[in-house]
């Protein structure tokens, strides 16, 4: 099949060195956009660029300041005079598709305006609960949102990553219907035994206890004090596990110190900051459970990654991550409670034919190639430029 070859623009406001969901997600979708598109990524400036031009994929970066408080930086508000402004102009894109309503998202659509070509965008988090752990004014927060959901408003079709994020756009006050297109993931898993046998000797893993993670930024938002909270009732009832925290972030110190307070240095590990999709899918096929109690996330990446490896999530009833699986078919829920999670971390493992059964449904019922997920936003591109031309 013959395909019209596009100059296609992903705006985002955070990216490499700095990893997330989100990061991962633009990412994964311009390496396969670039096989039969040219693809810019226009993120924000750091220091740390080098490996920019072994991407598959060009990357501009627009000057930025570091967020106080936070692994992330905002772009500098760029003008019609500005040079970076100019740069993207000149890049001529028959599209733009934005990952963020801040910054560098705004920037995208001015530029598509000036261009008159259609601006997309996908909603990746519910950045409302983001909003409230930092601002403790209902009148800032709602005006914070208004003003999020008017750069929605202004595009010309979004994306919701899955049927709750549809009810999400509707909540904050967007006017239409997105169209929903769903997160993907790389299907293959780790097949080398070694790398588990490594993951086993340095995290002092054996077959007799549970093993539970954690894959992601390890800040408060993620509720990973809760996740702890919850683990130190277990082992106040005699429970043996080792829980495994992987990735970094802002409040990684704070979980390291706590760890210690609570006496739970031989029951919880954090492995820092790890690259190797190898290595992450070998901790994934090492764990039992994947504990995620999120409100924050909309289409967690790691959800489904945790899925692909056949490691089934804990979730949080009434999350957006929650609403994806089927509880006891293919993942877990759970009430906001600490000791609920608890209680419930306690049944799923006591119940192992029950575990590996949802353990092979998630695999079935979430995984998604980033083959399938590209090409069906390709072919929305086409229909908003065919729109636009009409």
């Amino acid at each position: 099949m013959n395909k019209k070859r596009l100059k296609i623009g992903l705006f985002l406001d955070s990216f490499f060195p700095n990893i997330d969901g989100v990061v991962n997600v633009v990412d994964n979708l311009a390496k396969e956009l670039s096989k039969y598109n040219d693809v810019i990524v226009v993120v924000p400036y750091t220091e740390s660029v080098n490996e920019d031009k072994d991407r598959p994929y060009k990357v501009i970066r627009i000057k930025s300041l570091p967020v106080p408080f936070t692994d992330y930086r905002v772009s500098l508000m760029q003008t019609r005079i500005n040079e970076s402004y100019r740069i993207l102009l000149e890049e001529k894109f028959d599209i733009i598709h934005i990952h963020s309503p801040l910054a560098i998202g705004s920037l995208g659509v001015k530029v598509a305006k000036q261009l008159n070509i259609p601006c997309i965008a996908t909603m990746h988090t519910r950045f409302d609960f983001e909003i409230r752990k930092r601002v403790n004014n209902q009148f800032i927060i709602d005006n914070i949102i208004s003003r999020f959901i008017k750069i929605y408003n202004s595009c010309d079709k979004c994306i919701a990553v899955n049927n709750a994020m549809k009810k999400v756009f509707k909540d904050y006050g967007y006017l239409y219907e997105p169209v929903v297109i769903y997160n993907g993931t790389d299907l293959t898993t780790c097949k080398d035994k070694e790398i588990i046998h490594k993951i086993n000797v340095k995290y002092s893993l054996d077959e007799v206890y549970p093993v539970f993670l954690f894959v992601g930024r390890i800040i408060d938002i993620k509720n990973i004090f809760f996740i702890l909270d919850s683990l130190k009732l277990l082992k106040e009832e005699g429970y043996k596990f080792k829980m495994i925290y992987v990735g970094d972030g802002f409040d990684l110190k704070e979980l390291q110190k706590r760890i210690v307070e609570y006496d739970m240095q031989d029951y919880c590990v954090t492995t820092g900051m790890v690259t190797d999709r190898n290595i992450i899918s070998g901790f994934y096929k090492r764990a039992d459970l994947f504990l995620f109690p999120s409100l924050f996330d909309a289409s967690s990446l790691v959800q489904i990654e945790a899925a692909v490896n056949e490691t089934p999530g804990v979730f949080i009833e009434g999350s957006v991550t929650s609403d994806t699986v089927i509880n006891n078919v293919s993942g877990f829920t759970s009430s906001y409670s600490v000791n609920d999670y608890k209680e419930r971390i306690k049944e799923i493992i006591s119940d192992k034919e029950k575990l590996k059964e949802v353990s092979k449904n998630a695999r079935e019922m979430l995984g998604k190639s980033w083959d399938g997920i590209a090409k069906d936003t390709y072919e929305l591109y086409l229909k908003e430029i065919e729109k636009k031309e009409l």
